[in-house]
């Protein structure tokens, strides 16, 4: 799959699955809200009930900012509609006081509306994707 046709199904998709690794190695993966901010990939820490503030991908990501991101699509009916897009590339943490974590937030506001009610007040995920890849059920991968 081309660079662009996955970029392009990776921003139809309404979620997507963050992959992050610490010094340990260890991988941990969370289902995430994104949106595009000009070429990067945003994410932010919202209001939804967490377990804690001191989330394990914000402290992965300062040890290793290695990141992976996989969005996809599952027909139960049709599997000749599936598809998985992946973007590897390196993620940094920004606090809500940062250049560019407002933008950040006003991409994800536009995108998700439950946003528009409690904008994300904590610290925003930016990726830089250095690589595209994917698969499709039908057509040249």
């Amino acid at each position: 799959m081309q660079a662009d046709d996955a970029r392009a199904r990776f921003a139809t998709a309404p979620v997507a699955r963050l992959a992050t690794a610490g010094a340990d190695g260890v991988p941990h993966l969370v289902v995430i809200c994104f949106a595009f901010a000009g070429d990067r990939i945003v994410t932010a820490i919202d209001h939804k009930p967490k377990r804690t503030t001191r989330l394990r991908r914000l402290d992965n990501i300062a040890a290793n900012p290695r990141v992976c991101m996989l969005a996809d699509h599952y027909a139960a009916d049709d599997w000749s509609a599936l598809w998985w897009v992946r973007a590897d590339g390196t993620g940094r943490v920004l606090e809500p006081e940062a250049p560019g974590a407002s933008a950040a937030v006003d991409a994800l506001v536009e995108r998700y509306p439950q946003y528009r009610e409690q904008r994300p007040a904590g610290p925003v995920i930016e990726v830089t994707v250095e690589r595209w890849s994917g698969w499709r059920a039908t057509g040249p991968a």
